[in-house]
């Protein structure tokens, strides 16, 4: 049976169990909790390349804008636990807001900048002021040699990505492809907030992603025309966004365009809120990616 890991609640808890994490690297998942295969996987990736696995569970409230229910986010922490006994976790950090802010808000944080005022960003203003700066936070306190993220938050990956290496942070950052389920929905912890019709409207996100990465041989026109007639024809999914985006930029790229590009959707279905994205090569020989070829630290494929 495998054993438990160890759970720190305190800094100095933490200071204490990392300080026995001794020979080779240690790898880093930052969680908000409520874990699913998506989180199991990135867990499982991190395990391949790392001697010590942790994985921190702390529900952000910097990342919480006025309008979205902090109070509604699940909280699942026996769960949680189970799965991270399951993959050979080493070590939790679970602390709560007055462990990490213990000033209350603080009064410094880490700014995103023009690539946290775009898509995501605009729709949900500071966001990822409040992402970066915990994540910058919890980069310290663990003291990780690598951090893995999911492709499927590919703004939030591509910011941490810019923060490390605009502030030179000691970190690498690796992604891993996103996990979905069988029918093709992309794994979330909001997708416990679908109902049986809500997840058959969200649906029509993977579809309309794998649509345009069909036409991707043909060029960006076709990729989001492709992508655009699958969303029109599921009314109930309320779009935010649908972009064919630079991977680095998030400028959208022109027609005469050739290389990588991040295909992104953003909808409304019920009252839950999606994304999804997949990374696509526009050009010949063009067609869907798992995570894009010219980063440096992206994680092997299965």
């Amino acid at each position: 049976m495998t054993a438990a890991p160890v759970v720190a609640r305190t800094r100095d808890e933490l200071a204490t169990a990392r300080a026995a994490l001794t020979g080779g690297d240690t790898a880093v998942v930052m969680t908000m909790g409520a874990l699913h295969e998506g989180h199991a996987r990135l867990i499982r990736t991190a395990r391949e390349r790392a001697e010590h696995v942790i994985v921190t569970i702390f529900l952000n409230p910097l990342q919480f804008g006025p309008k979205e229910d902090l109070s509604r986010y699940p909280r699942t922490f026996d769960s949680d636990l189970a799965i991270c006994t399951r993959e050979g976790v080493d070590l939790v950090f679970a602390p709560t807001p007055d462990v990490i802010y213990p000033d209350g808000d603080p009064g410094v944080r880490i700014s995103a900048g023009p690539l946290g005022d775009v898509l995501e960003g605009q729709s949900r203003p500071g966001h990822f002021d409040g992402m970066l700066t915990v994540v910058g936070k919890l980069m310290h306190l663990t003291g990780g040699d690598l951090f893995y993220y999911g492709q499927k938050d590919a703004q939030q990956l591509l910011l941490i990505r810019r923060m490390a290496r605009d502030i030179d942070f000691p970190a690498s950052v690796v992604a891993v492809p996103t996990v979905r389920e069988e029918d093709g929905l992309a794994l979330s912890s909001r997708n416990m907030y679908l109902s049986d019709s809500d997840r058959q409207t969200a649906l029509s996100l993977s579809r309309a992603l794998q649509a345009g990465a069909a036409r991707a041989e043909e060029g960006p026109s076709a990729i989001r025309r492709a992508a655009r007639e699958v969303l029109i024809e599921e009314p109930l999914a309320l779009v935010d966004y649908l972009v064919l985006v630079h991977p680095t930029t998030l400028d959208h790229v022109p027609e005469w365009y050739k290389g990588e590009a991040l295909l992104a959707v953003a909808a409304k279905v019920g009252t839950t809120r999606l994304i999804d994205n997949t990374p696509v090569l526009v050009g010949p020989g063009g067609g869907a990616r798992e995570v894009f070829s010219d980063s440096p630290e992206a994680a092997p494929r299965g």
